[in-house]
C-alpha cells in the first residue's frame, strides 16, 4: 500500500452503481453487508470509506460513509451498527438492492516499507477499517498483532477474519466473557510495554484511541488512528467533518479519516491559532 493518501487529487472518487449480494447480521445491532462494486474495489487502499445514498427520500438526501472491511474480487464488505434512520434501512437492504456508492474517499493506513511488526488494536467497530489492514499487511509479509475489545463475545465481530492471517490474537471484553475482562487498554499497555512493535493502527471508540495514543507515544513506537466524525459531502467542501490537529483544523473525510495520532488534538480547546 502507498504511503501517499487515495484522494480525489488522485483520480478518485469514483461514482459507482452498486448492488447488495449479502446481508448478514452478525450480533444484535451489528451487520456486515456485501456490495458489488467492481470498480471501487480495484482502488480502495485500507481504511478508506465510501459515501453511500442508501435510499431515496428527505430523510436520504444527505450520504451516509462507511469503512471498507474488505475488498475482494468485484466486491466490498462494510461492517456496520444499526445506530440511526439510514442504518435500519441498511439492515433491512437483501440481496439485488441496487444504490449508489462514492468512492473510495479519504486518506488510510500508511505503513512503510521495511516495518516487520504492526500491532492493530480494534474496540468495538473498530474492526471495521482494520480487517483488509491485517490482510494486506499478511501478504506483505509483516507480522500482525491484534488486540481486540468489545463489550461482550458475541460483540467480537472481524476476530475470526484475524485469527486467520495475524500471527496473535488477544480479546479483551467488558463483562470477561471471552478473553480477558476489562477495556482493550488494559491489554494494549501490556502489549506495547513489551517492545515488540514498529507501529501501531488503532480504530474505536475516541477515549479508547487517546489512551493508545498515549502508550504508543510513552514507548516511542509511532500510531497512526482512524477517527469518526459526521460527513456531508465527504470530498472536504462543508467543512462538517473538522478535526483538531497540531496544524489547525483538518478534514475527516480528505485529509483522514487516518492521522497520526502525534498530530491529534484530542481536547479542541488545545488547538493552535491559525492566521
Amino acid at each position: 500500500m502507498s504511503d501517499a493518501c487515495q484522494d480525489i487529487s488522485q483520480g478518485h472518487p469514483l461514482l459507482e452503481h452498486v448492488e447488495v449480494l449479502g446481508n448478514e447480521r452478525l450480533a444484535k445491532g451489528v451487520g456486515l453487508v456485501t456490495l458489488k462494486a467492481p470498480r471501487i474495489a480495484a482502488a480502495v487502499e485500507p481504511g478508506q470509506f465510501v459515501h453511500l445514498r442508501i435510499a431515496q427520500g428527505r430523510d436520504f438526501i444527505l450520504r451516509r460513509p462507511f469503512s471498507i472491511h474488505r475488498a475482494e474480487g468485484d466486491d466490498v464488505e462494510i461492517l456496520y451498527q444499526v445506530l440511526g434512520r439510514g442504518t435500519r434501512e441498511l439492515a433491512g437492504m437483501g440481496t439485488g438492492t441496487a444504490m449508489d456508492a462514492v468512492g473510495p474517499l479519504g486518506c488510510g493506513w500508511r505503513v512503510a516499507d521495511g516495518v516487520s511488526h504492526v500491532l492493530l488494536v480494534s474496540g468495538g467497530l473498530g474492526a471495521a477499517p482494520l480487517g483488509m489492514l491485517a490482510e494486506r499487511l499478511a501478504e506483505r509479509g509483516v507480522a500482525v498483532t491484534v488486540a481486540m475489545g468489545a463489550p461482550t463475545d458475541d460483540r467480537l465481530v472481524a476476530r475470526e477474519l484475524f485469527e486467520g492471517v495475524a500471527r496473535r490474537v488477544e480479546v479483551t471484553t467488558d463483562d470477561g466473557s471471552a478473553g480477558m475482562r476489562g477495556f482493550v487498554t488494559l491489554l494494549t499497555q501490556e502489549l506495547i510495554a513489551a517492545g515488540e512493535f514498529e507501529q501501531i493502527c488503532a480504530c474505536g471508540p475516541e477515549p479508547m484511541q487517546r489512551i493508545v495514543a498515549a502508550q504508543a507515544d510513552a514507548a516511542g513506537v509511532p500510531c497512526q488512528v482512524s477517527l469518526e466524525r459526521l460527513m456531508a459531502c465527504g470530498i472536504g467542501a462543508c467543512l462538517s467533518c473538522v478535526v483538531s490537529t497540531r496544524e489547525g483544523h483538518k478534514r475527516a473525510c480528505v485529509d483522514g479519516p487516518v492521522f497520526d495520532a502525534r498530530e491529534v488534538v484530542w481536547d479542541a480547546s488545545e488547538v493552535p491559532p491559525k492566521h
